[in-house]
């Protein structure tokens, strides 16, 4: 019989083996690593005598990140990008407004009304805190749910890197980081969506001016306002067969403004209360490959859209209940909207704007997609315009933009309002999602207020200087 293994024997056969497995392991990671540097060294260099390798990356590479095309290509695919979503919104959202606004809201208030609802509860409810939701699902909900999937498919395809590639320097020069490039492009879906991907951005002190402009650039509750005004006020003023392109030529030039300011403000702010050095940005350009279509569904309905969306109905319904009482509640038989038109107006035409912007803007804070609706009701509260909308605090939109234009013009509008109104729809405070999103990222009220404020300032500020320039011309 065989005697057992001391201890030692068995620590020594232990180690032999430990030694013989990691010199395998080492053996093989050293084999791995050779292989992968041959095969980039093949695909990569060209030796002397050899033809050059097609590559398709590094041929689309060429293309898209050169100084000469790299950009326009960008700013083409950006156009296509909205292009599809305003234009691919416009069924989906007048079936979403037919069936919230023709059908469900007729058929609540005949329920109310057999319930025997007091008045003003029914228009609370109803005409309130429904209306407002209802506008607000049927205008965020298809541009959302057609932006954000074009937006992650672009991602997975592994485009936006490149497109944070052309950026970098702009945002190295403003001190900011490269993948703000990143951020402010999902800001033109939505700017709370684009609050949170500032997460891609390491340093703090980089991630919080980001968050901070991403504001300026303008969500899709914000293009419809844009859109609609430019189409009435600035085509206006050349022939009928120009009118189109300058309409669309005066929406891109807000949004390029809103360019501008990101780089401004982000430059501003690294030099006064962030100040600091951009880090370094190192971005490995990733391949292209075919996107995953399921994935990209999932990401962009569940994670963003239906997550926004959320959050905007949370606060469109309060909204929605502020602008019934205002409208309705009575002092000295004037309503509250009123008094408070009257009060905002001097300050506001001095600026370029009127009394029912201002108003809109303070009352229809949850949403941007609620502003036009308020603004055409206040409107015609404060005109006592007869035989226009559904009565006191009820949104409405009409058929044709003549119809709105009677009504605004009616109301005192002019191109000065109508063009401040394009730049302070850019040039003002985000929504309240949008705040409760960036108190959420930062978890600081201090900047919080100053995301939220200084938009304000800057867009009382550009009104101001373009009535007064309006006036001297």
């Amino acid at each position: 019989m065989s005697s057992a293994p001391s201890a030692q024997e068995i620590l020594s056969t232990a180690s032999t083996l430990r030694w013989q497995v990691g010199a395998s392991v080492h053996d093989s990671l050293m084999e791995a690593l050779y292989t992968e540097a041959a095969r980039i060294a093949d695909k990569a260099v060209t030796r002397s005598g050899e033809q050059p390798k097609f590559d398709l990356d590094r041929t689309i590479d060429r293309i898209v990140t050169s100084r000469w095309a790299g950009f326009p290509i960008m700013l083409a695919l950006l156009a296509l990008v909205m292009w599809l979503t305003i234009a691919g919104a416009n069924v989906p959202s007048a079936l979403l407004a037919s069936l919230f606004l023709d059908t469900i809201y007729p058929g609540l208030k005949s329920l109310a009304a057999s319930a025997h609802f007091p008045w003003w509860l029914s228009g609370l409810l109803i005409d309130g805190m429904y209306l407002a939701m209802a506008w607000v699902v049927s205008v965020m909900l298809p541009p959302m749910a057609i932006f954000f999937p074009l937006f992650t498919l672009a991602e997975d395809f592994g485009y936006l890197p490149r497109v944070a590639f052309n950026l970098d320097r702009f945002f190295k020069k403003a001190g900011a980081h490269g993948k703000q490039a990143l951020t402010m492009s999902m800001g033109y879906g939505c700017n709370a969506a684009g609050v949170v991907s500032a997460r891609v951005i390491d340093s703090p002190r980089e991630r919080l001016i980001a968050i901070i402009t991403n504001n300026f650039a303008i969500c899709n509750g914000r293009w419809p306002t844009q859109i609609l005004i430019a189409s009435i006020f600035v085509g206006s003023l050349v022939a009928p067969h120009w009118a189109g392109l300058v309409s669309a030529t005066a929406v891109i030039g807000v949004v390029l403004m809103g360019i501008g300011f990101t780089f401004l403000v982000s430059w501003v702010l690294s030099r006064t209360w962030l100040r600091g050095e951009a880090s370094a940005f190192s971005l490995e350009l990733p391949p292209y490959r075919p996107p995953r279509i399921l994935q990209t569904i999932y990401t962009s309905l569940i994670d963003r859209t239906l997550i926004v969306l959320w959050r905007a109905v949370v606060f469109a319904l309060p909204a929605g209940a502020v602008i019934w009482l205002v409208s309705n509640i009575e002092i000295g038989n004037v309503s509250i909207a009123e008094h408070l038109i009257q009060s905002f107006d001097p300050f506001a035409v001095f600026i370029g704007l009127n009394g029912v912007i201002l108003l809109a803007y303070v009352i229809a804070i949850p949403a941007n997609e609620i502003v036009i609706p308020t603004v055409l009701m206040l409107t015609v509260l404060n005109a006592r315009l007869a035989g226009v909308g559904s009565g006191a605090g009820v949104m409405f939109e009409l058929d044709s933009m003549e119809a709105t234009a009677d009504v605004l013009r009616t109301g005192g509008w002019t191109v000065l309002t109508g063009i401040n109104l394009m730049i302070f729809s850019l040039l003002h405070n985000p929504c309240s999602t949008t705040i409760y999103t960036i108190y959420k990222e930062t978890r600081s009220a201090r900047w919080t207020a100053v995301a939220t404020l200084m938009p304000i300032a800057l867009g009382i500020l550009v009104c101001f200087l373009v009535a007064q320039v309006w006036r001297m011309l």
